[in-house]
């Protein structure tokens, strides 16, 4: 074997297009669409289960968490310990996931034991009855859970920047409060499946390795009428109400640290700027050899690590900084970041650092097409927020082409310090 010299560079290449595999669509016999994704040498396959039935949708806090979180717990035909113990035995790993616009039931599972699996989660789908003594366990624990987390700064520190940004009415805002764990109701749960898991909002996305029968499997399980339910795909609009106080501490007197969360409103990534946003997040916090790094951490010393990010909702978007710091440095700490946010909209951005950011984020994205459950979770951004794969070969594009000067005109469009919210948890 030759040894390896480590004295030469390894060789490499830019990344001028990414050849992507992409999803099929068709339809079951009621309609709904299924995407697959025929890739990989493992035989085994990933079935995303997606419905709009976030918390965007409640009408009270938890109805949807709870809801999402309940549906292993019973069905007509399996009680939760049968379908933990069936589950194990075949060797499924089952996921049960909620955000803000979505509820998503997920499993893996190898091919040959697809039969087995498939009338497991269809009773789920059609048939869970949200037992009581199940749904008291479950709403005790997730209380406890909250309570000990609402001790932690950076839970506090994101609940009131996310109250303060959105208002308090809003379902973008964590407005969860421990009292709202002893009003839940078993009828309220019920009542939310029933309109919200059914097949009229339901899209089902298929990757792994899939043979001929893999339709006619799925339509078998999935493709018949009777669960309807009660759906009706009405708007549900809420209006943005945010605070005109800039500034906010959430005191906590024990706290050993504070954490810091700066930011505001912004955009979802169907927005124009969003790409080159994502650009201008990355040279200021967005990855490890960032601007706010170097400062706060390499070169004060006030925090083990700084990060900002963008986060995008179906309904909406916004930008953030987040850190915990040493709470006798919290002042300080801010007071830098906002004069590295000051200095990307005065100064150009220099050739060489912009190129760095440009091969990180040209690397990581390569990441997003590894494998096809990675090619799954890339194609649901463009599933939910109704974009075309021409979306990544735009992404590529402005990543590749964007300058600084674009960069600092989006820096004095979108940071604005009087547009910035600043919220401190700590002592």
């Amino acid at each position: 074997m030759q040894e390896l010299n480590r004295k030469t560079q390894p060789s490499y290449h830019k990344i001028k297009k990414i050849d992507i595999i992409k999803a099929d669509k068709k339809e079951l016999a009621n309609n709904i669409p299924l995407y697959t994704i025929n890739t990989g040498s493992q035989d085994i396959v990933k079935i995303d289960f997606v419905f709009t039935a976030g918390t965007w949708y409640q009408n009270a806090p938890i109805i949807a968490s709870t809801t999402n979180s309940m549906i292993t717990e019973g069905s007509k035909k399996f009680n939760s310990q049968q379908i933990a113990e069936k589950l194990d035995y075949y060797g499924a790993v089952l996921q049960l996931n909620i955000d803000n616009d979505f509820g998503i039931i997920s499993f893996i599972c190898l091919n040959k034991h697809l039969n087995n699996i498939l009338p497991i989660i269809e009773d789920l789908l059609k048939n869970s009855i949200f037992p009581k003594h199940e749904l008291a366990i479950n709403v005790t624990n997730r209380k406890q859970k909250f309570l000990t987390n609402n001790l932690k700064t950076n839970i506090l520190a994101q609940r009131k920047f996310l109250e303060v940004v959105y208002g308090k009415e809003h379902p973008y805002s964590n407005k969860t409060e421990s009292v709202d764990f002893d009003k839940i109701k078993q009828n309220e749960i019920i009542d939310f499946y029933n309109k919200f898991y059914t097949s009229k909002n339901c899209k089902i996305i298929a990757s792994g390795k899939m043979n001929d029968g893999f339709y006619n499997l799925i339509n078998n399980y999935f493709g018949n009428n009777d669960w309807e339910k009660s759906y009706n795909d009405k708007n549900f609009n809420y209006k943005i109400t945010s605070s005109k106080q800039r500034e906010y501490v959430v005191q906590k007197k024990d706290a050993l640290q504070s954490t810091i969360r700066i930011g505001k409103i912004l955009f979802n990534r169907r927005n124009d700027d969003f790409i080159g946003m994502q650009v201008l997040n990355t040279v200021l916090g967005g990855y490890f050899g960032s601007r706010l790094m170097s400062n706060i951490r390499e070169d004060k010393g006030y925090s083990y690590g700084i990060y900002s990010f963008l986060t995008s909702y179906l309904n909406s978007g916004y930008f953030s900084i987040v850190s915990e710091v040493k709470s006798e440095v919290s002042k300080k700490a801010v007071n830098e970041i906002y004069k590295e946010i000051k200095r990307l909209k005065d100064e150009l951005i220099p050739e060489k650092e912009l190129q760095i950011v440009k091969n990180y984020m040209l690397g990581d994205l390569l990441n997003y097409f590894d494998g096809p459950f990675a090619l799954s979770e890339s194609f649901r951004i463009l599933f939910d927020y109704n974009l075309d794969y021409e979306y990544f070969d735009k992404y590529i594009d402005t990543i590749k082409n964007i300058t600084s000067e674009k960069l600092i005109k989006l820096a004095n469009k979108y940071f604005q310090k009087d547009s910035l919210y600043n919220v401190v948890a700590g002592k």
